[in-house]
């Protein structure tokens, strides 16, 4: 992307909002889902990844600080069905649980 750090940070930070886990399945049938921790910023990792900040993402995979949600994150996810915020960065939908 071609637009300035804070724009596209501020652009990022419009485009996210509070979802539900069931809202979200059609995506994680797709693959399409990562989840962010809770100590990231989101939109901070949603702009890593829109400008494809392959060490910082790395990191993040590496610590589990972002991650692919999987069958059993899946399930916790549908049990619990706890507030979500979700940012898409093509082709991912990047969700967070919101904090309390």
């Amino acid at each position: 992307m071609t637009e300035q750090p804070s724009t596209l940070y501020a652009k990022l930070l419009g485009e996210t909002a509070p979802i539900t886990w069931q809202e979200l399945q059609p995506f994680f049938a797709r693959g399409a889902l990562l989840m962010v921790g809770a100590t990231q910023d989101l939109i901070a990792v949603a702009q890593a990844v829109a400008e494809n900040d392959q060490d910082e993402v790395a990191a993040w995979l590496a610590s589990e600080q972002l991650k692919k949600i999987d069958d059993g994150d899946a399930a916790d996810l549908l049990a619990r069905d706890p507030p979500l915020w979700a940012v898409v960065v093509a082709p991912w939908v990047l969700v967070q649980e919101r904090r309390s």
